[in-house]
């Protein structure tokens, strides 16, 4: 049974994935949000959870040493600025910018060393920040490389793998150095990791693109991570591996599955659930400030556009434009990604045509919770229907992960049988 430590933990998409599997016990979960009193993702998560682990509601910063021993870290940490500097001293080595969540999860890889470290972020960590690009990821990899970690990267879109969501995210994993499968790792090349033998590539395949439209790079990270932070710029693609601070990344091409569509998602809810309820229907008897119907706002927002527009901040006037999207959403296709605003009067939201009523409207809490994989009604737990959404808008999807923790545990047992974390342990 393998030992499991959820961080930002939410309503458990990373628990619910890795449970799927049995042989994990997840026996300490942190979950706290620190802008509301009211915690209503701990509240589910400890509410479908109950008598299973230790549920903490507090700041991660606080109650990191309390973190027991674990073979398996993972978590969904926010995508924030990770520079970092020198002490004034100079004597305790380097300070990460406070309130930065990321250095919470090294103090504990550094203090507890577990055996492997799954982490989920948005892709748009491979790019930050905007002034210096590549940075905030280069000084990941090299406070990683600092603990003894290799790290292998990979972004995933949900749809391409079956699922029902048109989900974009990194997901990062990173396992010590001193183990079976590093060994073996370190006697491949990066190509056939990424493409063959790594750990992403027996569970979500990727063609191998022609080498004329290869996108790569090599890198070398600085030695010193605050050189890293200073100066270190790397141009990151949807694949890659970090070795010994030797980093080899690369875009590569899904092999894809056929999709789950948003239809079929719908007609599930349906069956489990009934139809929408008429609250999720839009408004026709009602206009807003700029005398539009709730209709009419959404065919605005969602539609192209080129207009003249005034800063406020400078009252320099110039053009914005925006491409149009589909209205109502295709039920044919994957729903694209949902952002924690779903469910309101806004661009980003999913608006179908309901298949029974042919009126127009925005998906359940329920529909979106299926759209991560999430079993239904998950987040019926008391927390307000407007907070539903935006746990969902912030989870991840369950399919995925469930996927990983099974090559996790592939990757145990052969560690096991090779007797490397024996080996480990008598270092």
């Amino acid at each position: 049974m393998m030992k499991v430590v959820e961080l930002f933990a939410g309503v458990g998409g990373f628990r619910l994935g890795l449970e799927a599997n049995e042989d994990f016990e997840v026996l300490w979960g942190n979950q706290w949000e620190p802008s509301t009193k009211a915690q209503h993702a701990y509240n589910c998560y400890a509410t479908r959870f109950e008598n299973k682990g230790i549920h903490v509601n507090e700041d991660i910063a606080k109650v990191w040493h309390d973190v027991p021993e674990h073979d398996l870290l993972v978590g969904g940490f926010p995508c924030q600025d990770y520079s970092v500097a020198r002490t004034l001293s100079n004597e305790k080595g380097i300070q990460g910018k406070k309130g930065v969540l990321f250095w919470e999860i090294m103090n504990i890889v550094n203090n507890r060393k577990p055996k492997f470290v799954l982490l989920e972020n948005v892709d748009r960590l491979l790019k930050s920040p905007a002034k210096q690009r590549g940075r905030d990821f280069s000084i990941m990899l090299a406070s990683f490389r600092d603990a003894g970690y290799t790290v292998e990267w990979r972004v995933i879109n949900a749809a391409d793998y079956g699922f029902s969501q048109r989900r974009r995210r990194i997901f990062i994993f990173a396992y010590l150095n001193e183990s079976h499968f590093t060994s073996a790792q370190n006697g491949t090349e990066s190509l056939e990791i990424l493409y063959k033998n790594g750990f992403f590539a027996p569970i979500f395949n990727v063609h191998e693109a022609p080498l004329e439209n290869k996108k790569r790079g090599q890198y070398t990270l600085p030695k010193d991570i605050v050189e890293v932070s200073d100066t270190f710029k790397a141009e990151y693609y949807n694949a890659g591996i970090m070795r010994n601070g030797q980093v080899y990344t690369e875009e590569v091409l899904p092999v894809t599955e056929a999709s789950e569509t948003l239809g079929e998602v719908v007609q599930k809810a349906y069956d489990n659930f009934g139809p929408a309820a008429e609250s999720y229907y839009l408004k026709t008897d009602k206009v807003n400030k700029k005398g539009r119907t709730e209709f009419e706002e959404l065919q605005y927002l969602k539609g192209p556009k080129k207009e003249e527009r005034v800063s406020k901040a400078t009252g320099h006037k110039y053009f914005y434009s925006e491409g149009g999207m589909a209205f109502p959403d295709n039920l044919d296709k994957p729903g694209r990604t949902m952002l924690t605003s779903e469910g309101t009067c806004n661009r980003s939201s999913h608006v179908i045509e309901d298949p029974y009523t042919r009126r127009l409207r925005y998906l359940t809490p329920v529909e979106c919770e299926l759209l991560n994989g999430f079993p239904m009604d998950w987040t019926n737990t008391g927390m307000p229907q407007r907070n539903r959404y935006f746990c969902m808008g912030n989870a991840l999807v369950v399919g995925l992960v469930e996927r990983m923790g099974k090559r996790i545990l592939e990757i145990n047992k052969e560690e096991e049988e090779k007797g490397g974390w024996v080996q480990l342990s008598l270092l």
